[in-house]
């Protein structure tokens, strides 16, 4: 018996194995789960494997990263001048925020670099993005505590360091980068505006690197993906700004850690469900 004909190929299906809708979709959870505490990472992974979309290589899960960081550029645009303005001018102020945004970054690059294999295969199943998003409601229920105690406008050398170590875990999928950072910040007598903005800025930064390393594969990408990376980094650069917008302002209010029964109720429903299937 001779096998079966194949259906016809999705003419809108990229290499990365997303078509438009579903770049749009995963654009719009880029977006806002980057920025709200609820781990972006996470919902991609649990996203991609429970409505079966599939992505080959990294150039894609990148672009979305870097409209997000547009996102931050764009919100934060009056403070992103003045440091700008200041380090071309020889501002010890703004090369001593600069700095400390460098040495938060250090610990996820050594991450990276020691363990990169280990933490590239936790992406691979639902079931570490979903313990990973318990974890982060744990993360997130502390600052309860530390949103009204904490006053310090930017953070130490020492806790610069100590927030990117937080970051540095945020690699694994459900943890929350956003929220671990900030819940660090917080917890080393940071702001809670200050934080967001700490934690944001950093992100600048860490994209950054991943774009200039995944430069060659972007750069590849055959002229039929770009219409439907084009569609995702539109969504995610909108949502991603809406959501920066809700943050800032959900830490304001000190009602921050109410994110950690959402990643609870998550993280057990998708865990349930894995355990039944």
């Amino acid at each position: 018996m001779p096998p079966p004909t194949p259906p016809p190929a999705d003419p809108e299906r990229t290499s990365a194995g997303v078509n438009s809708l579903e770049a749009l979709f995963l654009g719009l959870l880029q977006g806002l789960t980057e920025f709200l505490p609820v781990s972006s990472s996470g919902h991609l992974v649990i996203a991609q494997q429970f409505l079966e979309i599939s992505q080959e290589g990294l150039a894609f899960e990148v672009a979305m990263h870097v409209a997000t960081s547009f996102s931050v550029l764009i919100f934060y645009r009056k403070r992103v001048l003045t440091l700008t303005r200041g380090i071309f001018t020889g501002d010890t102020t703004a090369w001593r925020y600069a700095g400390k945004l460098i040495v938060a970054t250090i610990p996820a690059v050594v991450a990276v670099l020691l363990v990169g294999d280990f933490l590239e295969a936790q992406f691979e199943s639902a079931r570490p993005a979903a313990i990973g998003l318990l974890v982060t409601g744990g993360v997130l229920w502390t600052t309860r505590r530390t949103l009204g105690t904490a006053q310090a406008l930017e953070p130490t050398w020492t806790a610069a360091l100590l927030i990117g170590c937080a970051q540095a875990l945020a690699i694994l999928p459900g943890i929350s980068r956003s929220g671990s950072t900030v819940a660090a910040a917080l917890a080393l007598g940071v702001a809670p505006v200050a934080a967001a903005e700490f934690s944001f800025m950093m992100s600048v930064v860490a994209i950054t690197g991943a774009a200039i390393r995944s430069a060659p594969e972007l750069l590849g990408m055959p002229v039929e993906s770009l219409l439907p990376m084009l569609a995702g980094c539109a969504a995610a650069l909108v949502s991603g700004v809406a959501a920066i917008w809700a943050f800032v302002r959900l830490l304001r209010s000190q009602g921050f850690y109410y994110f950690a029964w959402y990643v609870w109720g998550v993280g057990a429903l998708v865990l349930m469900v894995l355990a039944f299937a």
